[in-house]
């Protein structure tokens, strides 16, 4: 017996590309959205467009949902419960505030359906080619009644914790990525005063952190807190301290000579050995 289709509501720039990949769903794939024209191409390649978000619920055992905001999220998932149907694992992909998951899902309890926050990373490219990380909060139950879903999507599929662990998980993950933004606006200011070409460092830098990791490269340990002088990471870490604050004292230099702006920059230098986890007086 097929299982029943899965649903997907929400095509903008990620949820369609990962809509695609439900299309190799052996129970078929129903999708929603009010914008036409994604939902034409879905069904074009193979997808059935629902009227509404209730009528694709009472057909669908999975919903995924990849909306705006967490406004959007509510309304949709209001739109599945009154469908009536018991029985529905809600997948929301959409990134929305930390204690928004678990609100929902307790509501989504008393209708008998049971909700999962899966937030993605990986962006478009990512979605497209299946290879997303999936952020899964929620009970084992309700994880294991999408993960067939979720690994036709992603190529890491993460079971974080209880309902909103996928949610906070997927928050540290973009704080690193936008304050990753930022350092990099700052070293793009220095490299222009410098008179340095900002779009050839900028292939340097995506060549090197293909090489070596970028900030990821770092984010081996089971712990933040401090590292003894007798375990293996306090010599990596060492080595990794010495060559950060020789360098971020002599970008710094820089900067204050050509009269730039680098803040994140100089409370790196005050910060990186105690976020390292290694006891030394801040710099």
């Amino acid at each position: 017996m097929s299982p029943a289709p899965v649903g997907f509501v929400g095509l903008g720039s990620i949820g369609k590309p990962m809509a695609h990949r439900l299309l190799a769903w052996e129970g078929g794939l129903q999708v929603f959205d009010v914008a036409p024209e994604p939902v034409a191409e879905l069904v074009a390649a193979g997808a059935t467009a629902a009227e509404s978000v209730a009528e694709l619920a009472r057909a669908c055992d999975v919903v995924c949902v990849m909306v705006r905001d967490d406004d959007q999220v509510r309304d949709v998932i209001g739109q599945v419960l009154a469908a009536g149907r018991e029985g529905v694992t809600v997948a929301i992909h959409s990134t929305v505030a930390p204690h928004t998951p678990a609100s929902i899902a307790e509501t989504a309890a008393r209708h008998g359906v049971a909700v999962v926050d899966a937030p993605v990373s990986g962006g478009p490219m990512g979605a497209a080619d299946g290879s997303l990380a999936i952020m899964v909060g929620g009970e084992e139950a309700a994880y294991a009644a999408c993960a067939g879903v979720l690994a036709l999507m992603g190529s890491r599929i993460h079971h974080a914790g209880p309902i909103g662990a996928g949610t906070r998980m997927k928050l540290a993950r973009n704080l690193l990525h936008f304050v990753a933004f930022t350092a990099a606006t700052e070293a793009q200011r220095l490299a222009e005063a410098a008179g340095i070409d900002i779009v050839e460092l900028g292939h340097v830098v995506r060549h090197t952190d293909a090489l070596t990791g970028g900030p990821g490269a770092i984010m081996h340990r089971a712990t933040t807190g401090p590292i003894p002088e007798d375990d293996f990471w306090h010599g990596v870490f060492g080595h990794v301290l010495a060559l950060g604050e020789k360098d971020l004292r002599f970008a710094t230099q820089l900067a204050h000579e050509l009269e730039v702006d680098v803040p994140l920059a100089e409370l790196a230098l005050e910060r990186l050995g105690p976020g390292l986890g290694l006891r030394q007086e801040t710099a």
